[in-house]
């Protein structure tokens, strides 16, 4: 009887560390925040979370939003599409040379205009894998398949645009903010590994006495 009560917090903590990593890789846009009219450096950052290669990703741009360019990425060509008044309402990256390849991820930049009311910009976006399954980014926030959301609040949009030591300083805070998540991502892990730790060492305990 006494190793039947381990069986069900044994079962509870593996799922927990098994689940845990697929619940944040999800597509995402970054910087997340960003400030009204401002002319702005996106990035789409696109992890693969299948045991295949992910080899084409296909954003729509919210009629909020104005796409003014993108930048060029080896292995990989884009496609633009446009309304009737020239705007770009979509664009697609496909792989030219295999794609990105399963535990690792990609990331997209391009120049975007911000709307000039604070708002949430909602941001589909479709992964495509190499079997042709695609996956689509086009949920809530709280679904499994959430679309990338930017949080456009009042800025000085001038001073934006004026003062490139600004537009570096604000990349950068930008740069040490994902690092920080990521890290902050990375010791998830710990009280995780912690758990899965104690259950073995109790798991080989009660064995022990069994025995």
């Amino acid at each position: 009887m006494t190793h039947k009560k381990w069986i069900a917090p044994l079962v509870v903590l593996l799922a927990l560390f098994l689940t845990a990593p697929a619940a944040s890789a999800h597509v995402t846009l970054h910087p997340e925040k960003s400030s009204t009219d401002a002319w702005a450096k996106y990035t789409v950052r696109v992890p693969v979370e299948k045991d295949m290669n992910t080899t084409k990703l296909e954003l729509d741009v919210p009629e909020e939003a104005d796409l003014v360019s993108v930048m060029p990425k080896e292995g990989w060509d884009y496609e633009l599409e446009k309304d009737d008044d020239d705007v770009i309402t979509s664009v697609t990256w496909e792989a030219t040379d295999g794609g990105v390849g399963p535990n690792e991820f990609t990331e997209f930049n391009m120049v975007v205009t911000n709307p000039s009311e604070p708002t949430d910009v909602s941001w589909n976006a479709y992964q495509t894998y190499e079997d042709g399954s695609v996956v689509e980014w086009d949920g809530g926030p709280d679904s499994d398949e959430p679309a990338p959301v930017t949080k456009v609040v009042s800025g000085d949009a001038t001073a934006q645009h004026s003062d490139d030591n600004d537009s570096s300083d604000a990349t950068q805070a930008d740069d040490n903010t994902d690092e920080a998540s990521t890290t902050s991502g990375g010791s998830n892990w710990l009280p995780i590994t912690l758990s899965a730790v104690a259950i073995l060492l109790a798991v080989i305990s009660l064995f022990r006495k069994r025995s």
